[in-house]
């Protein structure tokens, strides 16, 4: 999971050196923390959130085969 969203954020930026995913693994779920430069947080996000929401729509179609469920934060 964590590759999947460092490589989507990746092509999603300017500054692809900056990205990083922290993974916080719990009992029951994952969290991705999903940290870039503070120029490319709207490119991220989008309008109206519509890419953090695409994003976390891949992520969770990707975890369905896990038993965990899997959040994805943007910081």
């Amino acid at each position: 999971m964590r590759e999947l969203v460092e490589n989507i954020a990746r092509a999603l930026v300017d500054h692809p050196d900056e990205v990083t995913v922290n993974v916080v693994e719990g009992e029951k779920s994952v969290i991705l923390e999903l940290k870039v430069a503070p120029d490319d947080m709207g490119k991220v996000i989008g309008k109206q959130g519509r890419i953090a929401k695409a994003i976390r729509t891949v992520v969770k179609a990707a975890s369905s085969r896990e038993s965990k469920k899997v959040v994805v934060e943007i910081v």
